[in-house]
């Protein structure tokens, strides 16, 4: 009897084939039979090669019923849906601008929907319009549109007409590079009757009856997205001959973002003489949201279901809201440190570094209303960036590589740059001492050692020849291991009212804060109590400065003050609105030559080593 049975965990080719030889083998038949001297051997890699197929379908089949696992975009889509999130269409870029008509006259002016500007960027003309009509009357005789949203892209209709014989029917728009947030919905009593009606899209069932002129959207198997309506039931039921009307703005997505100079490219109200002035750039273009992108938001939105109490579904509706963001992070207003009680403070991350406009802010705190718990306001914030200061000292074995010591230095600029980029750069960005030293030993196998010394760097802006109250928030400890502990705390300079010498900030190593200036290289102090140091929060309190003038900083013109101190551990964490950047220009590496193990100095003899603080 045969004791080989098939291995059916096997997926390779060769295993396969030498798992169906020693089934054969095994056989009677086959026992002292010579495989691969016979034809035989072509029907084996036959069975094999179906067998792996098999088996690799099988295999590629299970990984896309699972939203986690699954590559084919039009099944993480369908996976998706059945926790209720709809993937984001591409974006628009959308620009806000003010518009005065220099020859306008009468009671009032209606600027139409579609009306098209221009604007250039790197030669290349871009078309915006604006995708509603927009009436204004005359204030004090000035004739002015005020933060008049601009589109990138044409504004195009389609219509469908209602027929239920027609079983396959779907109401498709048919462009992929259609921006479904700028969607407009409405259907025709009929053709004969031209009656509209204005169709909201549903974001849940909560609310519909029978009668709701509500319609649903979805990404469908091609990438395009379909628009559907109720039953009946949940939702308003077309009937036959019924003209469903699509518009919708076709963009070229993150093309025309940062666009700033705008002209007409038609009158407005029947008035040519018109002054355009850019309240806000173009922002927010965006390419459809991406496989990774819905594999890691929809569970998210389905925990959510559709409501916002934690801070986490804050995050999760405003990534939805706004999908290019970089990084969000959300916290309760009685956490910050002067608390503010019924307030969620999201603060966004955007693209580039740069920060939203006020109208991007405003258009996602009036598209997270629907979902806020009553009494609860969500406000929109920009990143503070706090700047990471290296000093690297890094000692090598010179007989070990005939890599010089300034390629070497280039490649742990490099190696640093890497990590600020991956790592850094978010709100969950912690900076990680060891992880950040052992990148630098592991850039080349000749470095033996190196000690990286770390200190933290925050800006305020002045009022000039104001005496004002600054509040500094590092929001890690400061290093302090005893009271009276040397300081810790320095700035660039500045001059106050009244003084011609150049002062500076420090502190006194018992909690106060000082402002100095320098007499042939001595300290004088000009006010020993200018404020307040909390070692332990990170927290700097200025008191009543009045700041005359700004010195140059690293010999630029520059409008703030910057203040640098000492962490009391080597891991930084940012904290709420804070993100960990590593001003890479600005740090120092040094690469030398380890003497020791070179073989120039005797017992250790002479050899020098890097302070660790």
């Amino acid at each position: 009897m045969a004791s080989n049975k098939f291995i059916v965990a096997d997926l390779d080719f060769d295993a396969i084939k030498s798992n169906l030889k020693a089934f054969l083998q095994d056989q009677t038949q086959f026992s002292d039979y010579n495989f691969e001297g016979s034809g035989f051997s072509v029907l084996l890699d036959t069975l094999a090669y179906n067998t792996h197929y098999l088996g690799f379908n099988a295999n590629m089949l299970t990984n896309e019923m699972y939203l986690d696992s699954a590559d084919i975009r039009k099944n993480i889509v369908s996976l998706a849906k059945m926790l209720g999130y709809t993937p984001s269409s591409p974006k628009a870029p959308r620009a806000s601008v003010d518009i005065t008509l220099n020859d306008g006259t009468g009671s009032a002016v209606t600027m139409d929907k579609g009306t098209t500007f221009t604007s250039v960027i790197d030669n290349v003309t871009y078309q915006f319009i604006t995708n509603e009509d927009i009436t204004m009357t005359p204030i004090n005789g000035v004739y002015k549109f005020s933060n008049v949203p601009l589109y990138e892209g044409t504004l195009v209709s389609f219509r469908y007409t209602v027929d239920s014989n027609d079983v396959d029917q779907r109401y498709i728009i048919p462009n992929v590079n259609a921006d479904t947030t700028t969607l407009k919905v409405s259907v025709q009593t009929s053709a004969n009757d031209t009656t509209l009606q204005t169709y909201s899209l549903a974001s849940g069932l909560k609310g519909l009856n029978d009668t709701s002129k509500a319609y649903f959207l979805k990404e469908t198997e091609t990438g395009k997205f379909e628009v559907y309506f109720g039953d009946g039931i949940i939702g308003n039921k077309l009937a036959d001959g019924n003209i469903v009307i699509l518009e919708y703005i076709i963009t070229n997505k993150e093309e025309a973002n940062g666009a700033s100079v705008f002209k007409t490219g038609s009158a407005i109200g029947g008035f040519t003489d018109i002054t355009i002035v850019t309240k806000s750039n173009a922002e927010g273009g965006a390419e459809a949201e991406s496989k990774e992108s819905i594999r890691f938001n929809a569970p998210l939105q389905y925990t959510a279901q559709n409501r916002a109490v934690t801070t986490t579904d804050y995050e999760t509706l405003v990534k939805s809201i706004y999908p290019n963001a970089q990084s969000i992070s959300a916290w309760g207003g009685e956490d910050d440190e002067t608390p503010i009680y019924g307030v969620v403070k999201i603060a966004v991350k955007a693209p580039g570094g740069s920060t939203l406009t006020n109208t991007t802010k405003l258009d996602i705190v009036n598209k997270l209303k629907p979902y806020n718990v009553a009494s609860v306001r969500p406000e929109i914030v920009d990143p503070i960036t706090t700047s990471v200061l290296l000093v690297v000292n890094a000692k090598y074995d010179k007989k070990s590589t005939v890599k010089t010591a300034d390629t070497l230095r280039s490649e742990i600029e490099s190696a640093i740059t890497d990590y600020n980029s991956n790592t850094l750069t978010a709100f969950d960005g912690v900076f990680r001492y060891s992880k950040l030293t052992g990148l630098v030993d592991d850039v080349d196998s000749s470095i033996l050692s190196n000690i990286t010394t770390v200190k933290m760097r925050k800006s305020f802006t002045p009022t000039i020849a104001s005496s004002t109250k600054y509040n500094i928030y590092f929001r890690n400890a400061i290093y302090n291991p005893h009271s009276g502990h040397e300081s810790v705390l320095s700035s660039t300079g500045f001059k106050v009212s009244g003084n011609d010498n150049e002062m500076f900030l420090d502190d006194d190593g018992m909690g106060n804060v000082r402002v100095y200036y320098l007499v042939s290289g001595i300290k004088t102090v000009h006010n020993a109590t200018q404020g307040t140091i909390d070692y332990s929060t990170g927290e700097i309190i200025i008191n009543s400065l009045s700041i005359a003038s700004i010195s140059d900083i690293r010999g630029a013109t520059s409008k703030v003050v910057e203040i640098t101190a000492t962490p009391s551990s080597n891991d930084i964490v940012p904290v709420r609105d804070q993100i960990l950047e590593i001003d890479i220009a600005n740090s120092i590496i040094n690469v030398s030559e380890d003497t020791f193990v070179g073989g120039s100095s005797e017992a250790g003899v002479g050899y020098t080593t890097t302070s660790s603080y």
